[in-house]
């Protein structure tokens, strides 16, 4: 009797140390199981956070042209020259440039309409002085001058008009315009010509073109 309890006691112990130990497994696999529901469920969470406060299509590119903008004025803001201490930039740029051939047409051309507004103002001008000088009596005082000089028959049919008169002074006026045309038009193609010819001898007229401050 005495080996009997002994016995079954010990067969008891053992069968107690592995229920423990079931227990304690089962518990380890429910809270795993717990973690890792509650490990999948907030990436979800974060998934559902992030598509929830991600901005629209119009709103994106908005930022990012905003973004490019701000770039090319900080990159333009960066190449822009320092100024100097005296409040002047850069100094002006300079060209030099060399005339070596003149298009005789086009110099004709221009000689030929300057030659004529050149005659109608000489005209023009003519006209105006002599109805001036009528209007303010001097061919009269001329006349009175001369009849008082000479005196006699002679002198009283003496007119300083016939002479000097307005139609007389336009006419030779006219002429001589009309020679200034055709004279300054020549003139000015055949300079045309001499300079072309001593352009390509000597290589033309050099020319320094600066631009303003």
């Amino acid at each position: 009797m005495p080996d009997r309890s002994v016995e079954s006691t010990s067969t008891r112990l053992p069968a107690q140390g592995t229920d423990a130990d079931a227990q304690k497994a089962q518990k380890a696999q429910k809270q795993g199981t717990k973690g890792g529901k509650k490990g999948a469920g907030k990436p979800a969470e974060n998934d559902t956070e992030k598509t929830a406060v991600r901005p629209g299509f119009g709103e994106r590119i908005q930022a990012k042209l905003a973004g490019a903008a701000d770039e090319h004025r900080a990159n333009t803001g960066a190449a822009a020259p320092a100024p100097t201490g005296s409040g002047s930039g850069r100094p002006p740029r300079r060209a030099r440039l060399r005339l070596t051939r003149v298009d005789p047409w086009s110099v004709m051309k221009t000689a030929f309409l300057l030659s004529i507004a050149f005659a109608v103002v000489t005209i023009v001008s003519v006209l105006m002085v002599w109805s001036v000088l009528g209007a303010a009596g001097v061919w009269e005082s001329i006349n009175s001058s001369v009849r008082d000089i000479v005196g006699g028959d002679q002198a009283e049919e003496f007119n300083i008009e016939n002479y000097l008169g307005t139609a007389r002074v336009l006419g030779f006026t006219t002429i001589v315009a009309v020679v200034d045309v055709v004279l300054l038009t020549a003139i000015a193609t055949l300079g045309a010509f001499l300079y072309n010819m001593a352009a390509a001898l000597l290589g033309g007229v050099e020319v320094t073109l600066a631009e303003d401050n």
